[in-house]
């Protein structure tokens, strides 16, 4: 079982467990190691491969299985990096068995998966985390102070965009397409999810409706055909506080590697968040609007607690991971992190994500 909070407190660095070997993989170990986490063990679709991982990203052993991964004392928090389709089966498997567990987006294929999840790691009582890393950059935690604080106003307006292009071409292919691996949604449920996370996360308002259309521009590529997933989808929403605004997600965005932009009007001031210029924070005012950069003097402090180089030498999207894998593991120690995305979040963007797609399917406005 996962030590209490005390012994955690007082103990060396964590002991990690890695599932999976690819990219995802690779980003949470630095992280994890960047966190002091110790990396004990990694498993992966074939033991040549969980040897070749352990290899690459320094970790101790490659064990043939994830039931000898968890069985392991030295193991305390698991990092799930897998397909999507088997993040239930394989972090449900991490809970039942006492350990923490941080668990790669989407927390599962299914809303009702995600909820077993999320009910299994609040009754064993394990820091469980998703990591919706675009929260971790100064700027946004600026831009949600700025909400919090009243100066912004009520919120009006929002246009929200997540534009890659890595699926361009009938010949870019990735199991992320195919539905038995990735899901029902993949465009929303992979990227989208982060986008809407963001902007509920920024101004503490929730989507509370959405109209949707989407597109499969290519049904067959190099190594799939009959795809269902889509490729692209636009969507209108409306919040629980009365704003409106529009969202476009697409992964077939020539030019466009990972631009998660989002601009919320409120009713006093606009804020602009671009991850592909992260160091900046565009306020927009009727009369004298600010361009503020990272600059921890400047911040508000959760803002600056997270600005871990001096303004000018540049943060980016490792260092926001870095920071959510050291507040997962100060969870685990703990403490209360603010703004640390657990299951809940990870439940929440898999509703989101159903009533996107069942908006697109029916075409009618589906309630969140």
């Amino acid at each position: 079982m996962a030590a209490n909070a005390q012994d955690r407190r007082s103990a060396g660095p964590v002991g990690v467990g890695i599932v999976g070997g690819g990219f995802m993989a690779t980003v949470h170990s630095r992280a994890a190691r960047a966190s002091r986490g110790r990396l004990v063990g990694v498993v992966s679709s074939r033991p040549e491969r969980a040897v070749r991982a352990a290899d690459e990203l320094g970790i101790e052993h490659a064990f043939g299985s994830l039931h000898d991964l968890i069985a392991d004392d030295r193991v305390e928090v698991v990092h799930v990096t897998t397909p999507n389709a088997l993040h239930a089966e394989q972090a449900l498997a991490v809970i039942e068995a006492g350990k923490h567990v941080v668990c790669e987006k989407p927390l599962a294929t299914t809303v009702a998966d995600a909820r077993t999840l999320t009910d299994a790691a609040a009754s064993a009582g394990v820091t469980a985390t998703v990591p919706f890393v675009y929260r971790f950059h100064p700027l946004v935690r600026e831009a949600r102070a700025r909400f919090a604080s009243g100066e912004t106003g009520r919120l009006l307006t929002i246009a929200g965009s997540y534009l890659q292009d890595w699926l361009l071409e009938s010949g870019d292919d990735n199991w992320r397409v195919d539905s038995a691996a990735g899901g029902r949604s993949r465009a929303f449920g992979d990227i989208g999810s982060h986008l809407v996370d963001l902007i509920e996360f920024v101004t503490g308002d929730r989507v509370s409706m959405v109209a949707a259309t989407k597109r499969t521009f290519f049904d067959s590529r190099a190594e799939h055909s009959a795809i269902t997933t889509e490729d692209a989808v636009a969507v209108a929403v409306q919040t629980s506080g009365g704003a409106i605004g529009t969202l476009l997600v697409s992964q077939a965005a020539p030019g466009r590697k990972n631009r998660l932009h989002v601009e919320l009007a409120g009713s006093a001031e606009s804020v602009v968040f671009d991850q592909e210029q992260p160091e900046t924070l565009w306020v927009g005012r009727r009369k004298g609007s600010l361009l503020i950069p990272r600059d921890a003097d400047q911040l508000a402090p959760d803002a600056a607690r997270l600005a871990t180089t001096p303004g000018g030498h540049p943060q980016g999207y490792q260092d926001a991971f870095n920071a959510f894998v050291a507040d997962s593991y100060a969870a685990v120690a703990g403490e209360a992190p603010d703004g640390l995305p657990r299951f809940e979040d990870g439940l929440r963007a898999a509703t989101v994500a159903e009533a996107v797609m069942d908006s697109a399917d029916t075409g009618t406005w589906v309630e969140v």
